[in-house]
């Protein structure tokens, strides 16, 4: 039974849980710990069907009952989680390789193109009249891009809000988060996948970047910022501050921007999804095979 009742939970956490969470809001009101939920389903998902590929294969070894359709199904589930991290790591190479080509091309064209800040030496201004703003992240030398037409449009407070809302994403690193979640999206099949995870840590890593720039401008000023960029294009493989406009300001409405419950609700979510099904499915399986295999 472990093969099965560990495939159906990563099948369970690859498409209906995520489903369900993506129609909840309160991940938005603490959205370090939301990344950190949507992470851990999304590994629980890959654990749980890797375990149930590992655990099949060890059952169709040692079973001395076997009938034709019981080596149909487990087979089946084998190949599933031998296709999920076949995927995984040709994923991996994907998004670091077309991820990096990508962005050092970009970076390359704004150096040529832009104009470099006075005071700000990572910072490259565009003659653009499209007020635009967005981050090239890298280890180093990473690029906050803006175009004069941004430079026109916001006063100081407002576009000092908008190069700490980049840097946030810079400093910490967001585009990790994100090309992980790009990774363990392409993992899986698209039968078995939902967009949400991608979807919503883009969302997120937008918040945790406007809680950095409000701390230093003020929700005011990251308000009018946010209004003046809307729209705006942003690269791909870029973090800009115009996407997800609307979710953005109604959150700015909220007086205290620390929620207590929905962070300690992420958190015990994901302790749940990586710990339970290892304690109570793995390990007694484990300790099954290891007898098994020295008997």
């Amino acid at each position: 039974m472990t093969p099965l009742l560990l495939g159906l939970i990563g099948l369970a956490l690859a498409l209906p849980v995520p489903a369900l969470l993506a129609r909840a809001s309160w991940p938005f009101l603490s959205p370090t710990t939301g990344v950190v939920l949507w992470q851990s389903l999304a590994l629980a998902a890959v654990l749980a069907i890797s375990g149930a590929a590992l655990s099949t294969a060890l059952w169709l070894v040692t079973d001395d009952h076997l009938t034709w359709w019981r080596i149909a199904l487990h087979v089946t589930i084998l190949g599933v989680g031998v296709l999920v991290w076949m995927r995984f790591w040709w994923a991996a190479w994907q998004v670091w390789h077309e991820t990096a080509e990508r962005r050092r091309r970009h970076r390359d064209l704004v150096d040529l193109l832009g104009e470099p800040h006075g005071a700000l030496p990572a910072v490259r201004i565009l003659a653009a009249h499209t007020p635009v703003a967005y981050c090239i992240p890298r280890r180093r030398d990473a690029r906050v891009v803006i175009s004069q037409g941004t430079v026109d449009a916001l006063d100081d407070d407002a576009l000092r809000a908008v190069l700490e809302h980049e840097r946030a994403h810079v400093r910490t690193r967001h585009d990790l988060v994100l090309e992980a979640f790009g990774v363990l999206h392409r993992a899986f099949p698209r039968p078995l996948r939902t967009d949400a995870p991608l979807r919503h840590s883009q969302v997120l890593v937008e918040l945790m970047a406007d809680d950095a720039a409000r701390k230093v401008a003020g929700d005011g000023a990251l308000a009018r910022a946010i209004v003046a960029l809307a729209g705006g294009v942003t690269p791909a493989g870029a973090l800009g501050a115009g996407s997800d406009a609307l979710l953005r300001l109604e959150r700015l409405r909220d007086d205290s921007p620390r929620h207590v419950w929905p962070a300690a609700l992420s958190l015990t979510i994901s302790a749940i999804v990586l710990i339970a099904p290892t304690i109570l499915l793995a390990v007694p399986w484990m300790l099954h095979a290891w007898q098994t295999l020295t008997a």
